[in-house]
């Protein structure tokens, strides 16, 4: 069984159909969460999520943007995630906003207790697993043998070996095109893994990342492919939601 593993597409669409007509063969979608949120596509990716079928956790912009965070836990977001929260709040159609609403809380267990899906940390979506420290809390609150994540923006991961912990990250070949780079699993060993970002890269590669988790050879390999940035910034720009929203998207910041 093979399974595509995205998260945080943040409403950018061509970001989205540069992962999908790049992913290799699989049988099933693996979505940890932040669908929406600064992109200018909301609708879009929503109907494409949708269509998707699998998985969808719950990520904390879903849950702004869908209208049931309680306003003192806004105070969680940024300035800029509120202020695209609430603009995608306006744009979004009853349906879909319906939809992010009734979105499941991670951990969600496709393959049962050996795998779990989460956005953020294992029991908090809103809180990052980015330290080494995060990834220890981390593996005390899953027992699960790998447990993906999303929400930091991050392509990388933790192998945990007894109590010794060990960062992971793929050593891409090059920084231009379509890139893959594969991580072999153990089963005596554990593993935290973020497939990174598909619309809002933070580690410096603006590229749309995703990933592949092949199950029955134990074998996970994260994507970069190049993407139309240049027309997701137009769309935000027309959109007139913040500048920064739209010029990140190059620096991958």
């Amino acid at each position: 069984m093979r399974a595509l593993v995205i998260s945080d597409i943040h409403a950018n669409l061509p970001a989205l159909e540069a992962v999908l007509a790049a992913a290799p063969q699989h049988e099933v979608v693996w979505n940890l969460g932040d669908v929406v949120g600064y992109g200018a596509n909301p609708n879009e990716v929503v109907d494409s999520a949708k269509k998707l079928g699998g998985i969808v956790v719950r990520g904390n912009h879903d849950r702004a943007c869908s209208g049931t965070m309680a306003y003192y836990q806004y105070r969680s977001l940024s300035w800029l995630a509120s202020y695209a929260a609430d603009w995608t709040q306006q744009v979004l159609s009853k349906e879909n906003q319906q939809w992010l609403s009734k979105l499941r809380r991670g951990p969600v267990r496709p393959l049962g207790p050996r795998l779990s899906c989460v956005h953020g940390m294992p029991k908090n979506e809103d809180e990052y697993l980015v330290e080494e420290r995060d990834a220890g809390r981390a593996l005390k609150a899953s027992r699960a043998w790998i447990t993906l994540f999303g929400h930091t923006h991050l392509q990388e991961g933790w192998c945990a070996m007894g109590k010794d912990l060990t960062l992971m990250k793929p050593n891409f070949l090059s920084r231009n095109g379509a890139v893959r780079f594969e991580v072999a699993l153990c089963q005596n060993r554990r593993y935290l893994i973020n497939p990174g970002s598909v619309g809002q890269p933070r580690d410096g590669d603006w590229r749309a990342a995703f990933a592949v988790y092949d199950d029955s050879e134990a074998r996970f390999t994260w994507y970069r492919v190049p993407y139309k940035v240049r027309t997701a910034q137009r769309r935000i720009l027309r959109a007139e939601l913040p500048d920064v929203l739209a010029t990140r998207l190059r620096d991958g910041k």
